[in-house]
């Protein structure tokens, strides 16, 4: 099996391209009526399945590979539909150039928010269900017999009544000038053969093998390299700088100002450019947010605790006369940090700037936002643009909406006009201009009467809005509220709260800091479902009921909710005796449409050192492509969530963030990890979930829930490490 387009020889089909000499993927070619073709003459069915003549099977994946297996279980979906044999299916990128220019027939390039094939789904099963439907048309009318006593399977297609069998690679000619099908049917997912099945990824033998090209591996003829600074002090400029010394160092081509913020160093290699941009002198205008501290945030979020102005995300009943009249109440206050995305692959782009034509080569989550930044920045129209996607060597929401990184190598490139410029962020550039998980505190009390019923609860939440800084018109139009904050305690929708409480108030007193936020994966359900689902434990413990029990009370109306908890809980044998020494706990939430759980089984040594010796993960997605990928979802979510809980934090100093590199910020090991149990229930019905985000959100308030069971601490703000707690 082979994957993304090899880039080598992608390359040169697009510079080749880029000068004149080369096919461009999806251009229409005189080689038939109305026929286009792929790059290398193969003939397009259409947008999502090119044939070669060999029965080779190139899936068109618009949405980006970043790890996660999203290309993979695509062009399962896709395969399922075309029966085609799966042996010989490949997938390859569309550019958002060919997506404008034919009027985004691919649709959503956007690979976040667990979105990846939840929301691809319909469409692409639809394209493979329709090329089939070409396809065995074509060769019916090679027969001339009636479509309908013909069948495929496997690449092949036979006719049942006189047994003559043709392949896909020697029809697809033909079909690809037809009319595509107006009726297209979709199989049950009972009858799944390829989807839903545990198949092997298609990029795992690239990968293990070296062959495997990330973006700041990408080379180009006469390419060069930079290197740049941006001011540490989000919201500072450049003021002046001494290009002099820089200049005459060895393969240096150019110094330069990007943009009113950050200096660059073009040179021969990216060292050479990293070590002229260190012997710089640079003046930063850092204004007012140097005097911004992790302090002085704190301070501000506090205030908005008791603040009388809120935005209210879910609402029933009257919460605060419950709390007035209340004969007990519980109250808690919790906080959680900025976090950063550190993917392994710091931030990067290559550009090429003519004035007739502007490319970049881009690790990105979506093509489009890519494709807008490298508009804005060249200048030029849409029709002398092209990004090219290549994977991600990490994701986690920092290469989505932010393409800061893109507009800077564009910038860049025209200053070197016709020359191919790869711009790499260093590790310290990358941690310093991150777009942070938000900081966020939260208040929770609880109202019990006398006979310890849970009368009514109130919720308020005070931090930083994402959609505040990144689509402020989302906010405008929501009245100044940002419905993204109340993930996993939301009202409605697929990140609805997963109890009925009644007199329930959740509101949010927006407290934005200089810091800019971003979508950290999971986003706010991280910390609402360590905010809410530890509280639960508190609720439970006043009340003098089992934390399960406690739960199951509020859980009626919701049984896919309830239906992962009980399954968590069965599994880690909760209600049995755990194994001397060790403790229990759980948690639950919906968030991007699945239903997760967590069971968590620890001990604690000296009354700080943590061992999890397991964590048991359920998870209903609606329908599972790949499960064997799921299964690997779920453990890396929890590596995530679990080095978060211990050990991550940024924190501000000066107004600019204090962690620079892997020493600083942590992440756990793999002697560290526990044993993850997954299950995957999916129930089926008209809603897909995601699966890469979601279940990252429930590991660490399990493992604080099981904490306290340890050692009757009740822990309310992380990372752990602030309060001395080590995990081994």
């Amino acid at each position: 099996m082979t994957t993304m387009p090899k880039i080598n020889r992608r390359t040169f089909l697009l510079s080749t391209a880029a000068a004149g000499g080369g096919l461009a993927l999806g251009l229409r070619l005189p080689f038939g009526p109305e026929v286009v073709r792929a790059a290398d003459g193969s003939p397009e069915i259409n947008a999502w399945v090119v044939i070669r003549p060999d029965d080779t099977v190139v899936v068109r994946v618009a949405r980006s590979e970043m790890g996660q297996g999203t290309i993979t279980g695509l062009a399962q979906l896709v395969a399922e539909e075309l029966e085609c044999n799966w042996a010989k299916v490949t997938t390859e990128y569309p550019t958002p150039g060919q997506n404008v220019a034919r009027k985004r027939v691919w649709g959503d390039f956007s690979t976040g928010g667990s979105r990846g094939i939840r929301m691809s789904h319909e469409y692409v099963r639809q394209g493979g269900a329709a090329a089939r439907m070409m396809l065995v048309q074509a060769a019916a009318n090679q027969w001339k017999v009636p479509a309908a006593e013909c069948s495929a399977a496997n690449s092949v297609i036979t006719h049942k009544a006189s047994g003559r069998k043709t392949t896909y690679g020697k029809v697809a000619e033909a079909a690809a000038k037809l009319e595509p099908p107006k009726d297209v049917k979709l199989k049950d997912s009972k009858d799944w053969k390829i989807a839903g099945k545990s198949m092997k990824r298609l990029d795992t033998l690239d990968k293990v093998t070296g062959k495997q090209v990330y973006g700041f591996d990408l080379k180009l003829p006469g390419m060069l390299n930079a290197a740049i600074i941006e001011c540490p002090v989000f919201g500072g400029k450049v003021k002046s700088f001494d290009a002099a010394k820089a200049s005459g160092m060895k393969g240096v081509k150019k110094v330069l100002q990007v943009g009113d913020t950050a200096v660059a160093v073009v040179a021969d290699t990216w060292w050479h450019a990293k070590t002229a941009l260190d012997a710089l002198t640079i003046v930063w205008d850092e204004g007012p947010n140097a005097k911004v501290s992790s302090a002085s945030i704190a301070e501000v979020l506090k205030a908005g605790l008791g603040a009388e102005q809120a935005f209210v995300g879910n609402q029933s009943g009257d919460a605060k006369a419950a709390l007035a009249g209340a004969a007990k109440k519980i109250e808690a206050v919790y906080s959680y940090p900025y976090q950063n995305h550190v993917c392994m692959e710091p931030m990067n782009a290559t550009a090429r700037f003519t004035p007739d034509k502007c490319e970049v080569w881009v690790p990105t989550q979506d093509g489009e936002s890519s494709f807008a930044a490298l508009l804005s920045a060249s200048g030029l129209p849409a029709d002398k643009c092209e990004v090219y996607k290549i994977n991600l060597g990490g994701g986690f929401g920092r290469r989505g909406a932010f393409q800061d990184y893109v507009t800077q190598a564009v910038r860049i490139a025209k200053e070197m006009p016709g020359t191919p410029v790869k711009l790499l962020w260093s590790r310290e550039e990358d941690m310093r201009q991150g777009r942070f998980h938000p900081v966020m505190q939260c208040k929770l009390t609880g109202a019990f009467d006398a006979s310890n019923n849970l009368t009514g609860l109130h919720m308020r939440l005070s931090g930083q809005s994402i959609l505040a800084a990144v689509r402020p018109a989302v906010v405008e139009k929501d009245k100044g509220r940002d419905a993204l904050s109340f993930q996993g305690v939301f009202e409605t929708g697929e990140h609805s709260f997963g109890y009925t409480i009644p007199n329930l108030l959740i509101d949010h007193a927006m407290r934005n800091t200089h810091v800019p936020p971003g979508f950290w994966r999971g986003v706010n359900i991280n910390q609402n479902a360590i905010f809410f689902e530890c509280f639960m434990d508190e609720l439970a413990q006043a009340a003098g009921q089992d934390p399960l029990e406690f739960r199951r009370k509020f859980m009626a109306g919701h049984p896919r909710n309830l239906g992962v908890l009980n399954a968590v809980a069965e599994r880690i044998g909760w209600g049995k005796p755990a194994p001397k020494g060790r403790f229990r706990g759980l948690a639950q939430m919906k968030a991007f449409n699945s239903y997760v759980a967590a069971a968590a089984e620890i001990s604690v040594a000296g009354g700080n050192k943590v061992k999890i010796h397991r964590i048991v993960g359920a998870t209903d997605c609606g329908y599972a492509v790949n499960p064997a990928q799921i299964d690997r979802q779920v453990a890396g979510s929890f590596v995530y969530g679990l080095s978060a809980l211990f050990m991550e934090e940024c924190t501000v100093k000066d107004g600019r963030i204090e962690q620079e590199n892997f020493n600083t910020y942590d992440s756990m090991r793999i002697a560290q990890m526990p044993r993850v149990e997954s299950i995957i229930m999916p129930t089926g019905g008209a809603i897909w979930g995601g699966v890469g985000e979601p279940t990252i959100c429930v590991a660490a308030p399990a493992v604080l829930n099981a904490f306290f069971q340890a050692t009757g601490k009740r822990i309310r703000s992380v990372p752990l490490k602030n309060h001395g707690i080590q995990l081994v």
